[in-house]
């Protein structure tokens, strides 16, 4: 799969994620790559980024198996962006779907 889109593709998840409830980021990497391949790589540079953009805030909390851990909270910007995101993508594979779907008739 094309890396670009790809990379999106997980930014959205990490969003929709993050929207349900706070996360550290290698539970987020755990949660993701249930479903799709990625590495902790992928997700960390993201995670800043998207911290730096705004959609989340940070905070430490102590963990019994180590050093504290840093906790993603999404923003009302981050909210907004996941919510629109979402709808996009669906909109998206709908028409997509379509498409296939119509060569085939």
């Amino acid at each position: 799969m094309n890396s670009q889109f790809n990379k999106g593709v997980i930014e959205m998840c990490v969003l929709a994620l993050v929207k349900q409830r706070d996360y550290y980021g290698y539970e987020l990497v755990e949660s993701i790559s249930k479903r799709i391949e990625i590495s902790e790589g992928t997700i960390y540079p993201i995670l800043r980024r998207l911290t730096q953009e705004g959609y989340f805030e940070t905070y430490l909390q102590e963990s019994t198996e180590g050093p504290p851990r840093k906790y993603y909270r999404i923003t009302t910007h981050g909210k907004k962006t996941a919510e629109d995101s979402v709808r996009d993508w669906k909109n998206f594979v709908t028409s997509v779907d379509s498409t296939i779907h119509s060569q085939e008739k």
